[in-house]
């Protein structure tokens, strides 16, 4: 919210107080932050397969998870909070953070060094949607902790557990 135009956010919060989620003017006006935390390029150019999800966002399970606002999250995972859980995930696992997105990248690495067998990868140009945005970074960051699994899988038990 920090970011938007003061009419903006105004014009935002007023359409949510009506309850007017699905009006074509809510989403014209968040279409900005989308494509600065979201995927950084304009919307006429993402990409399909990122167009075919938003087409068929199923809001039955999205909103009484997020919350119908756009402008934070208000639903069920409003206070989910799993941290406490992360040292006993076994298996190894990469969590990414991107400098634009939505999410804290400070938060992401936090969880990375929580997790028995974290690696953290961050990308520097990438928004919540880095595998497209900062593509070179997102996919050679992932390709290298898949590369490094596969080359110790000795280390690995049935259950996943290292021994």
């Amino acid at each position: 919210m920090p970011e938007m135009q003061p009419a903006v956010l105004a014009e935002v919060k007023r359409l949510e107080a009506a309850k007017s989620f699905d009006d074509p003017r809510y989403m014209q006006l968040l279409q900005p932050h989308y494509e600065r935390r979201i995927l950084r390029m304009p919307s006429a150019q993402w990409p399909d397969p990122v167009n075919r999800a938003f087409a068929k966002l199923n809001k039955k399970v999205y909103i009484p998870m997020q919350g119908p606002s756009e402008l934070g999250a208000s639903g069920v995972l409003l206070n989910w909070d799993r941290t406490a859980d992360l040292p006993k995930i076994k298996v190894p696992t990469l969590v990414i953070g991107a400098r634009y997105d939505t999410m804290d990248p400070a938060y992401m690495e936090m969880m990375s060094k929580r997790l028995p067998q974290g690696r953290y990868l961050y990308a520097p140009k990438g928004s919540h949607m880095a595998m497209y945005d900062d593509q070179v970074v997102y996919m050679e960051g992932l390709i290298g902790f898949l590369r490094d699994v596969d080359r110790r899988p000795a280390e690995f038990n049935a259950t996943g557990a290292t021994p």
